[in-house]
């Protein structure tokens, strides 16, 4: 869709803007869920997500990821500072995984009063259909949109009249790009692998679970809907429509409900009402787990490689996503955030199949020449390396954490002051 020979598109393709959103849950000296308010009521961006101890930063729109990344470790340490000086300390768990829990009452969803009641309500109808300990996985989600530069050239060269189409048919390009692709983020990024007993074994704490996953969020046991929604990509109005039959028919309560990797939305509030006025304004991606071994939670590396493949992606032949297509795309993103990605296979198209290893290396391989002179070949390598030698965030996890994962886990909480 986008002509990478042209020499504006060039000059421009790199720019963006870039914004992240981060969850993070509240624990106490012991490693248990704080039962504090949330500690920055009138803070925009430290919010509660859907228990009142799950912290969640949002940043402002930046022109680069590093940018978005700096002011995501601002409001963290921010964060951080504050709970050490509470009565009784807390601190900000590293993982997307929870600590231990003792039970459905040691969540306690976030409390809105007043206009925002509504918050409670819907929270409270979550926590009914899909239990409240699955709500406490954490991520991080990256919301990204192309250049103004870069879309004028784009429509420039496509030669129609109408701006808003071509930006919406941009995005929902791209969204059907990442859903057939987007799993290699998936399983770049996964780190977590282990849960404290508690999780699985109603309050037992202290052991450790592994059952063969690299991200428990984003495999078969996370955050999914009981339905696989097959959305229409034709038009903003189509993607808007596709959502809305689902709520009306009673299988989602809200678009907030649509748990998927990877969401179209307009500016400001996400409502249907407002994508439909306005049209698409942005792309959000749902797939990162927190990484401990970063300050922020997030590595750069793994931001620009999402940048890369979305450059990629409007870059290369429209992909079709239909109802079949969905069903391979949800299989394959959940088969990525298994820990051995060389007993699973990526689903190709025509019932074709590879080694997911093996899928994720020719992709990164057909990137690297795509980008060859672009000067991006180390955010490349770093990936790659992930699948040749299989030393993934998920495998350190394992090595580091494995043997006693909510003690460790907490220790290593402590010491990131």
């Amino acid at each position: 869709m986008i002509n990478i020979s042209d020499r504006h598109i060039r000059e421009h393709i790199f720019e963006g803007n870039f914004g992240l959103e981060k969850e993070s849950l509240r624990v106490t000296e012991t490693g248990r869920f704080a039962h504090t308010p949330h500690p920055f009521p009138e803070d925009k961006h430290i919010v509660r997500d859907f228990c009142e101890n799950q912290a969640e930063i949002n940043t402002g729109v930046h022109s680069s990821a590093e940018d978005a990344l700096g002011e995501l470790a601002f409001h963290t340490r921010r964060l951080r500072e504050h709970l050490l000086t509470l009565p009784e300390k807390e601190y900000l768990w590293l993982f997307s995984n929870p600590p231990y829990i003792e039970d459905e009452k040691d969540i306690p969803v976030a409390s809105f009063g007043g206009a925002q009641r509504s918050k409670t309500l819907y929270r409270d109808y979550l926590a009914d259909k899909y239990g409240r300990y699955k709500m406490t996985f954490s991520g991080i989600h990256f919301n990204f949109s192309f250049g103004e530069n870069l879309l004028r050239r784009g429509f420039e060269l496509s030669g129609g009249d109408d701006f808003r189409a071509y930006r919406d048919r941009v995005y929902l390009v791209l969204a059907k790009g990442l859903s057939e692709y987007g799993w290699i983020l998936t399983a770049a990024t996964a780190a977590s692998p282990l849960l404290d007993s508690s999780f699985t074994e109603g309050g037992k704490a202290g052991g450790t679970v592994f059952f063969g996953s690299a991200s428990v969020r984003c495999g078969e046991f996370g955050y999914w809907n009981d339905f696989v929604p097959i959305l229409d990509y034709e038009s903003a109005e189509s993607y808007a429509h596709s959502i809305e039959k689902y709520v009306k028919g009673g299988l989602l309560n809200s678009p907030s409900e649509l748990y998927v990797p990877i969401r179209l939305k307009s500016e400001g509030e996400n409502n249907l009402t407002v994508l439909r006025k306005k049209g698409v304004d942005h792309i959000e991606l749902r797939m990162f787990d927190l990484n401990p071994f970063t300050e922020e939670g997030a590595d750069i590396r793994d931001l620009r490689f999402a940048h890369l493949l979305m450059i990629y992606i409007l870059c290369r032949p429209e992909v079709r996503m239909n109802g079949a297509d969905t069903v391979r795309s949800v299989r394959n993103f959940k088969a990525a955030a298994r820990y051995d990605l060389s007993s699973v296979n990526y689903m190709g198209r025509g019932e074709t199949s590879i080694g997911m290893r093996d899928a994720a290396i020719r992709i990164i391989d057909i990137m690297r020449d795509f980008f060859t002179g672009f000067g991006v070949s180390e955010i490349l390598d770093y990936q790659k390396d992930k699948f040749v030698t299989g030393e993934t965030y998920a495998r350190r996890v394992r090595e580091e954490f494995g043997d006693n994962f909510a003690e460790k886990a907490l220790a290593a909480a402590k010491e990131r002051k």
